[in-house]
């Protein structure tokens, strides 16, 4: 073939992949429904200029498109990673991860139930080996879920839905390819029945190598990019090569999947490169990723498409018949899962609630795709396996595709409209009307420095303003005017909009390197899990995500436990120092949002809302101001070297603002430029590189902070260092269990508690201790201490504690005072003063 044949056919196919998208806009149908549409009249016409004697003008080109080198390796090899590994780095990992049980249980188990339904269905009713029906189940059970996320975007539905069915669709296709892997070497080595026990022994095989492989090679990418800091292509480049070896390395070396390989190798830059990445390198990076994506996505769907007619051409009247089944048992199957299996977990509170309209729309958007159409071809193509198996799953998969693709995805606006979920709620409406006047506000407040600060004549500024003014004043007027909304709800929507300014603030500070990348994915996903929270909970949702945002969460309870336990010191000393940089952040943020409330939602909602959001950001400052307040007693000093560092980062940030204005003023040339941002460049990565937290390096430090201890000498001290063990607990926390039995004496570090028993309650606070009584007493306990906010407490075994007694006068004194204010009397403790 012609390389002008070639290039004209890819330049023609990106000029239809350009067309395809404003086409599918103005049709309001699925992109993918017109590539598939598209490619298939393609490949329709080239057939017919090519059998007709019309005219020979265009055989040379109908031959070329259908003679193109198209080969199922086309599709695994080349497009497949691409599309695998921006999915990857597209998705927040760190808002999926708060549904993982949902999404791993609904890919996983979807996957494996619809590839078993179709197979058993399929050769009751065919009569194929049953290795070749679930070979079928197991190729037309990944979805696309493009369409139905789009449209679910555009009706405002709840973006954790959106992430559900992202989350499955990702870990589907992989789940499925790595199944399709393990039947095709059934069907090609000619054993119609499997054993079971065989593919239950190598199916975890194939996903452990992978996972392994894209795991090692991405830390070994991201060590490369590391090294080449300042060459953001050459970054890119590195990044654009790590799919294709990781996929090829793990299906050709290691024997394992390649696809579960590229998505581990995805998931792991996706979360360690923004901590290792400049913002501007990892922002270029994602953006290249997207483009290669679009491409890519376009190319498999339109190229596979053109096989459809070569794919259909000896289709029988009786595999109609299978096609009609093997759709109705995918829905079927989809149907379960949706209806059955979700609720069942919403049930036990592993799953958000998912209303049946948006489940009903999730089922009639499962559409297949390119990948489905690929993995039928690479079977089609196969020279190991049977014909009439070939000839049937090619038949069946691409009759199934195109079902999906022309009925359902043509139907799909239609269905949701008719589900009602196209119609705004009356608190969405309100909210569209507040966004306008907070926006229109902003644009005020603009327009009036930007007039004031060039000067502009006086009577042409006071016209426009008052022209601008009605208008805002209209916008207001209608926000203040939604009828439908009850009191509550008007609370509701001023927390959305602080929540949105929060994240807006959060994107500003990342572009101004104010705070670094990583914290800054952290802090997204919290602002996310606010507005999310604030959407369902209203005001008691965003407490609860406010809470949680300063809370100690899992990751950070298993590291204190490996230190404790096992004298593993480095996860916690990484979480912590995360911690306190992350507070340090919020902290920022959180003082920059002050001047909102007053500025934007005090016009909106009035006094008493904006009064009240006020309280809710004051508090939230508190818990903050607490939390660190906590670190700093603990490890004193490494605070002040992360406030120095954050000064340092801000002091070259406008450092390299001044040289950028330098430059485009010509007060210095190009070369000079260069040579001060490499300067820069070198300071900067000091300044990225954060202080060392030494866990144990203190803690005599921190003892010493307790009045109690302050008499102790420092061999005494540094005993009681290191018997002291630390704890950490969440607001709401229960330390001591009514009734129940403690290990020892507990000090607060930082935070508070509430004891409470039968007739008294006593809050208690840095410096105070509970749990004293029990032990002199020898009567069970009968209280019960609860966390009142995230807390740092330390804890005394019964013996050292009573060996501290022995020789704390002050310590005894201040058993004696607590004891007296709990209405026992001391001579029941047993205290001897020497």
């Amino acid at each position: 073939m012609s390389i002008v044949f070639i290039v004209t056919l890819v330049a023609a196919l990106f000029l239809v992949i350009g067309l395809a998208e404003p086409i599918a806009g103005r049709l309001r149908l699925p992109y993918s429904v017109i590539l598939a549409v598209l490619g298939t009249l393609i490949g329709i016409g080239a057939s017919f200029f090519l059998a007709t004697e019309l005219t020979d003008a265009l055989n040379p080109l109908a031959a070329a498109v259908l003679n193109l080198p198209i080969r199922a390796n086309v599709f695994l090899y080349v497009f497949l990673p691409t599309l695998l590994f921006q999915a990857t780095l597209g998705v927040n990992i760190r808002r999926m991860l708060d549904d993982w049980v949902p999404i791993l249980v609904l890919a996983v188990i979807a996957v494996l139930f619809s590839t078993v339904a179709i197979g058993v269905t399929l050769g009751w009713a065919s009569g194929l080996p049953i290795a070749a029906c679930l070979l079928l189940g197991a190729i037309v059970s990944t979805t696309d879920p493009s369409a139905v996320v789009s449209i679910f975007r555009s009706i405002s539905a709840p973006r954790r839905l959106a992430r559900i069915i992202e989350g499955e669709s990702l870990l589907n296709d992989a789940a499925a390819i790595a199944l399709f892997g393990l039947f095709i070497g059934y069907v090609s080595q000619g054993s119609p029945d499997p054993r079971l026990l065989d593919a239950v022994l190598r199916f975890p095989g194939l996903v452990a190598g992978g996972l392994v492989t894209g795991w090692l090679l991405s830390r070994a990418a991201l060590a490369l990019m590391v090294l080449c800091r300042r060459f953001e292509l050459a970054q890119i480049s590195i990044s654009v090569s790590l799919p294709y070896l990781t996929y090829i390395a793990a299906e050709q070396l290691v024997g394992a999947s390649g696809v579960i390989a590229v998505v581990a190798a995805g998931l792991t830059l996706n979360l360690a490169g923004p901590g290792r990445l400049t913002p501007s390198s990892w922002s270029n990076l994602r953006e290249v990723w997207e483009l290669l994506a679009h491409w890519a996505g376009a190319l498999i769907f339109i190229l596979a498409a053109l096989l459809i007619p070569r794919m259909l051409e000896a289709v029988r009247p009786s595999d109609l018949m299978l096609i009609s089944l093997v759709t109705l048992t995918a829905i079927a199957a989809r149907a379960v899962i949706l209806f059955g299996l979700l609720p069942l977990l919403t049930r036990v509170r592993l799953s958000p609630a998912v209303d049946r309209p948006y489940r009903t729309a999730i089922l009639w958007g499962g559409l297949r795709g390119a990948v489905t159409l690929a993995l039928a071809l690479a079977v089609t193509e196969s020279t190991f396996v049977p014909l009439e198996v070939k000839r049937l799953i090619g038949i069946l998969a691409t009759g199934f595709t195109l079902f999906t693709l022309l009925i359902q995805g043509t139907t799909l606006r239609w269905v949701i409209q008719r589900l009602g979920l196209a119609k705004l709620s009356a608190i969405d409406e309100a909210l569209s009307r507040q966004v306008v006047a907070v926006s229109l506000q902003a644009v005020r407040e603009d327009v009036s420095k930007a007039t004031a600060t060039y000067d502009l004549n006086r009577e042409v500024v006071r016209a426009e303003a008052k022209s601008f003014g009605r208008r805002l004043d209209e916008a207001v007027k209608a926000a203040e005017e939604s009828t439908e909304i009850l009191d509550r709800d008007r609370v509701t929507l001023g927390l959305l909009a602080l929540a949105g300014a929060e994240r807006d603030l959060i994107l500003e500070r990342l572009r101004e390197r104010i705070i670094s990348s990583r914290q800054s994915e952290r802090a997204l996903a919290d602002a996310g899990r606010l507005i999310e929270a604030t959407r369902s909970g209203g005001r008691h949702g965003y407490q609860h995500a406010a809470r949680n945002s300063v809370a100690f969460r899992l990751p950070f309870k298993v590291a204190v436990v490996l230190h404790r336990r096992l004298r593993i010191s480095l996860p916690l000393a990484r979480l912590t120092a995360d911690r306190f940089e992350r507070l340090l952040s919020q902290r920022l943020i959180l003082r920059d949002l002050e001047g909102f409330v007053d500025g934007r939602i005090r016009r909106i909602h009035g006094r008493r809302v904006a009064e009240l959001l006020s309280e809710l950001l004051a508090r939230r400052q508190d818990a903050v101001e607490a939390a660190l307040e906590g670190l700093r007693l603990q490890y004193p000093g490494y605070a002040d070297e992360l406030e120095r560092r954050f000064i340092r980062r801000t002091t070259l940030r406008m450092e390299e603002r001044e040289y950028g204005a330098m430059l485009e003023d010509g007060l210095i040339g190009a070369e000079l430029h260069n040579s001060l941002m490499q300067g820069l460049t070198r300071r900067r990565a000091r300044a990225e590189r954060r202080p060392r937290l030494d866990l144990a390096l203190q803690r005599s430090e921190v003892v010493r902070q307790f009045p109690l201890f302050e008499e102790l000498d420092s061999t005494v001290v540094k005993q009681l260092a290191r018997v002291l063990e630390t704890r950490y607990v969440n607001a709401g926390q229960t330390i001591i269990a009514e009734d129940g039995v403690s290990a020892g004496v507990y000090f607060v570090a930082s935070g508070a508690v509430e004891l409470k028993t039968a007739a008294q309650t006593w809050r208690l606070g840095r410096g105070e201790m509970f749990g004293q009584m029990a032990p002199l007493l020898r009567k069970p306990r009968r209280g019960k201490v609860v966390a009142l906010a995230p807390s740092t407490l330390l804890l005394l075994d019964e013996r050292a504690y009573l060996r501290l007694l022995e020789r704390s006068p002050k310590m005894r004194a201040a058993v004696r005072q607590s004891a007296l204010k709990r209405g026992i009397k001391p001579e029941r403790l047993n205290l001897q003063d020497e």
